[in-house]
């Protein structure tokens, strides 16, 4: 019985084995020669490239400064007769701002003045008796020394005079004084600052990569590191060379702050055009992949996977421009990109993107 059993059991597994080998090699014969096996078809997300319109720019960090500033000293010493001036409000062109004393200049004036009158009537009466031969010509010469000596002297306090009234030398707001009535100034006593803050500079440095696409007239935009507020500049002076240590290029643009929006002292975020490309191909960060000298993106040919090395331009937050190696209406893949090799059989899910 044992042996009958046995003899059954063996019949019953080679027919169940028979039917399993016809199965298998009836899908063999199914199923075309080249058609890759579901189980190792990959899904993975892409999308198709077109050409579109990219702004290149540049992103760097500035510096506002003030169109005109300078420190407000008196040029002669004396004491502080008047302050004709309110701290922290504009002033005009030419307006006075403070006085010192000048009555010992006035005194020293009027004295060498005297002086000068007399001087030029024996310069007069030198030149009758020169007509004359009553007098040598030498002795002329004397008498016309002395005069325009004393003319130089009442010039020269005259213009020492004039000193003692200091005005504005442009339109501005002033700042702080470090004074008041009754102080000792000399030309080396600060009074104030007096600031121009109607147009603003924006002084900052590109690589020297990009100095020949630089010029004068390039309009550029900043925002300000207390604001997000944007606002726009003009290019209007570049430095005639590129910085050694730094291998960068300073230039300096010129903002309108009418409103008084600015302050000089303030960093700026400045976003300067490179140029505009009306058929850029623009992929997304996540689908290049850094390779030896180089990087590289898989698209899809006959439904698997080609890795082909790219040149890669500017970026933006998200995307990155190919230069060169792929071209509109590629399919380029952007998911799974780090598991895929040559030849990875895909099945691609095409991704929404904006016209």
């Amino acid at each position: 019985m044992k042996k009958g059993y046995i003899v059954i059991t063996l019949i019953i597994c080679g027919i169940v084995a028979l039917i399993f080998y016809r199965i298998n090699a009836n899908s063999k014969i199914n199923r075309p020669k080249n058609a890759p096996r579901t189980a190792n078809v990959m899904g993975v997300e892409g999308r198709i490239l077109k050409a579109e319109k990219f702004a290149e720019n540049l992103t760097l960090s500035g510096t506002l400064e003030a169109n005109e500033e300078i420190e407000l000293r008196s040029e002669v010493s004396g004491i502080v007769e008047s302050i004709n001036f309110e701290e922290g409000k504009k002033v005009s062109k030419g307006q006075v701002l403070f006085r010192v004393n000048d009555i010992e200049l006035r005194a020293q004036l009027s004295k060498v003045k005297t002086a000068q009158q007399l001087a030029s009537e024996n310069q007069r009466r030198a030149k009758l008796l020169l007509d004359k031969q009553a007098i040598s010509q030498e002795e002329f010469d004397v008498s016309n020394a002395d005069f325009e000596s004393a003319r130089a002297e009442s010039d020269l306090i005259a213009a020492q005079l004039s000193k003692t009234t200091v005005r504005a030398p442009f339109s501005g707001t002033i700042g702080l004084r470090s004074i008041s009535e009754g102080t000792y100034v000399t030309p080396l006593t600060p009074i104030a600052r007096l600031v121009n803050t109607n147009q603003l500079k924006l002084t900052f440095a590109i690589p020297d990569k990009y100095v020949s696409r630089m010029k004068v007239g390039t309009i550029l935009t900043f925002t300000t590191s207390n604001s997000k507020e944007e606002h726009t500049a003009t290019i209007y002076a570049i430095e005639p060379q590129v910085d050694i240590a730094t291998r960068t290029l300073k230039m300096r643009a010129i903002a309108e702050n009418k409103e008084g929006k600015l302050y000089p002292g303030t960093f700026a975020n400045v976003t300067l055009p490179l140029e505009t490309v009306d058929d850029a191909l623009l992929v997304p960060t996540e689908a290049l992949i850094p390779i030896q000298n180089g990087k590289k993106i898989f698209v899809v040919e006959n439904g698997q996977a080609k890795d082909v090395e790219v040149e890669t331009g500017a970026r933006t937050d998200s995307s990155v421009r190919v230069l060169s190696g792929i071209k509109a209406g590629d399919t380029i893949l952007t998911t799974g990109v780090m598991s895929l090799r040559n030849g990875t059989p895909v099945k691609v899910n095409l991704m929404n993107q904006a016209n």
